[in-house]
């Protein structure tokens, strides 16, 4: 199967057309300053300039990617700056969800299980229709006899293992993948834009 299938779930690719005129040098130049941060390295071949981060510091522009490839193209129209991105964040962002709807699914599957199992534990219990012990002055007062506690039905819910709480994270990583990579596209497009521009 194609890598490329798959990949864009965790890679952002783009591309921004130079300022008519512009060279690769001079478009590197104004980029350069980006990958002067804190734990980046990055090395440039001719027209290509990879990069890699490690504990990025957060005031990075660019944190939330991990590593990538910018190559400056030329074609009829003019030069164009391609880039692919890849981001751990988002991959965990988007693995996330599947794992807590695991774990969610495990949790019904453990609640059907016991509510299986439970009838069949009550079949094998004799029922005792043993009186509760009174005092003897109750007894002499005439007080009824004590009835047996019922079972609180609320309380043995809360002992069930619930998958609400999975579903509620799932949902939640759900919502910051799909923010966070349409997000992250305009962002990087658009500092890209501002770097290449001068502004």
């Amino acid at each position: 199967m194609n890598r490329r299938f798959i990949d864009w779930i965790w890679n952002i690719r783009g591309s921004l057309p130079l300022i008519p005129g512009q060279s690769s040098d001079d478009a590197f130049g104004r980029l350069d300053p980006l990958f002067q941060e804190p734990g980046t390295s990055h090395e440039r071949t001719a027209d290509t300039l990879t990069f890699r981060k490690k504990n990025q510091a957060a005031q990075d522009k660019m944190s939330v990617f991990d590593a990538g490839v910018l190559q400056i193209q030329k074609s009829a129209p003019g030069c164009v700056l391609h880039y692919r991105l890849k981001s751990r964040a988002l991959l965990f962002c988007f693995l996330a969800p599947l794992l807590f709807l695991g774990f969610a699914q495990a949790a019904v599957t453990i609640g059907e299980l016991e509510k299986a199992s439970a009838p069949a534990a009550e079949e094998k219990k004799p029922e005792k229709n043993m009186e509760l012990p009174q005092h003897p002055i109750d007894k002499f007062l005439g007080a009824p006899t004590p009835e047996k506690p019922k079972k609180d039905k609320d309380a043995e819910d809360k002992d069930k293992p619930s998958p609400t709480a999975a579903y509620v994270f799932a949902g939640l990583f759900a919502i910051l993948y799909v923010a966070g990579r349409i997000l992250e596209d305009r962002l990087v497009k658009s500092l890209f834009r501002k770097r290449l521009l001068g502004v």
